[in-house]
C-alpha cells in the first residue's frame, strides 16, 4: 500500500467546466496519491475526458483549480507539460515512418541528443514487445500494435504522471490483454496512472482505486473489490459432479440460504445470491451430509459492472463521442 504521507501526484479541488447550458464536470473534487493507478469509470458524458484534458493542459476549467506534482494546469501549464503523458483514443503516430522512426522523432522534439533518442526508442520498442516490427511502417501494424506504439510515444520523456483516456478502445480481448501488460510495468516503475475507460473488468483488473463519474460528478470512490462489497450481496456458485443430484442440491441450498437458485442441468450449475458469506460453512456442511459430491464450490462478489449499474442506474457505453483529440459529446473545446 502506497504512504499517505506522500504528496498528492494529482489534485482536483471544485472543478467545473461548462459548456454552454451543459456542464460537463460538476465541482470536483480529488486527490490521486503518487504511484497509484486510479481508473475513471461512466458512462458516455459522465466528463471523464473532460477531466483528462483539462488535467493535461488541454482545456481551462471554469471553476475550481487542479494541480499536477504540486504545479497549477493554468498559471503552470508549462512546467506540467513537463510531467505528463497523454495517450488518447486515437493514435497520435505518423503511419509513413517505421515504429522505431515515431519514437526517435519524437526523443528528438522533446530535445533529446541523437544518441539518447535511439536509445530511448529501442527501450521502448523493447518494452512494448514490438521489436520484431519496429523497422516495419505503422501503416502495417495491426490495431493493437498501433496502441501499443502510441502508448509508447506518450512515455518518451518518461513521464511523472500519464493520462490514459480509453487506450483499448476498439481492440479485440487479446490485444486488450497487450495493453494491460504495458501499464502494469509502467505503474510498477512508479509512474501515478489515471486511466478512462469504458471496459469495467479493465478498472477492476488495473486499478488501485476506481471512482465512478456521472452527470459530471463523482458518485463513488473505492477499491474495486470495496465498491463490489457496498452492494451487500454475493453470489454463490456450485458445480455437482453428478448433475443427477442438481435438483437434490438446489433444495437444500434453498432451505440454507432462503432463496431460490437458478440451475444449468446440462453443466450441473447451480447459482443463489447469498446475504452473507458466512453461509458458507452451512451449505458446505450439508452438501457433505447428503454426499452430495462438487467439483467447483465458490463465493463470487459482485461484478464492478453491477456496481457501476447500482450507482448509476445505467450500464456504462462506449464513448464514442468522447475523445482527447476531437469535438467531445460534452461541448466542443474553446
Amino acid at each position: 500500500m502506497l504512504s499517505q504521507r506522500q504528496s498528492p501526484a494529482i489534485e482536483i479541488a471544485g472543478l467545473v467546466k461548462r459548456y454552454g447550458d451543459t456542464t460537463a464536470v460538476d465541482g470536483i473534487d480529488l486527490d490521486v496519491p503518487t504511484g497509484a493507478v486510479l481508473g475513471l469509470l461512466g458512462p458516455n458524458g459522465a466528463g471523464k475526458s473532460t477531466v483528462v484534458r483539462i488535467l493535461a493542459t488541454l482545456l481551462r476549467p471554469d471553476e475550481g483549480s487542479a494541480r499536477i506534482g504540486g504545479y497549477d494546469v493554468v498559471r503552470d501549464a508549462y512546467r506540467v507539460r513537463q510531467l505528463i503523458g497523454l495517450t488518447g483514443q486515437y493514435a497520435s503516430i505518423d503511419e509513413d515512418l517505421t515504429g522505431m522512426q515515431n519514437l526517435t522523432l519524437i526523443g528528438r522534439l522533446l530535445g533529446l541528443s541523437k544518441r539518447q533518442a535511439r536509445h530511448r526508442a529501442s527501450d521502448l520498442i523493447e518494452d512494448a514487445r514490438l521489436h520484431e516490427a519496429a523497422a516495419r511502417p505503422v501503416k502495417t501494424y495491426s490495431g493493437g500494435m498501433r496502441r501499443r506504439l502510441d502508448l509508447a510515444a506518450s512515455l518518451v520523456s518518461q513521464p511523472a504522471v500519464v493520462f490514459l483516456d480509453e487506450p483499448t478502445t476498439g481492440l479485440d480481448p487479446a490485444r486488450r490483454g497487450d495493453i494491460w501488460s504495458v501499464i502494469q510495468r509502467l505503474a510498477e516503475r512508479g509512474s501515478t496512472v489515471l486511466l478512462t475507460t469504458q471496459y469495467l473488468e479493465e478498472a477492476d483488473h488495473l486499478a488501485d482505486d476506481v471512482v465512478v463519474l456521472d452527470a459530471g460528478r463523482i458518485v463513488a470512490r473505492g477499491t474495486p473489490d470495496d465498491l463490489k462489497r457496498r452492494l451487500g450481496r454475493q453470489t454463490l456458485e456450485i458445480k455437482v459432479t453428478d448433475p443427477a443430484r442438481l435438483g437434490e442440491t438446489a433444495r437444500m441450498v434453498t432451505t440454507v440460504i432462503g432463496s431460490p437458485s437458478i440451475t444449468d442441468e446440462q453443466t450441473g450449475q447451480l447459482s443463489a445470491p447469498v446475504p452473507d458469506g458466512r453461509i458458507m460453512p452451512t451449505v458446505v456442511r450439508q452438501l457433505d451430509e447428503a454426499g452430495i459430491e462438487v467439483s467447483e464450490l465458490a463465493l463470487r462478489l459482485p461484478s464492478l459492472d453491477d456496481v457501476f449499474l447500482t450507482l448509476t442506474g445505467h450500464h456504462a457505453t462506449s464513448d464514442a463521442n468522447e475523445n482527447t483529440t476531437g469535438t467531445s459529446s460534452e461541448g466542443s473545446n474553446p
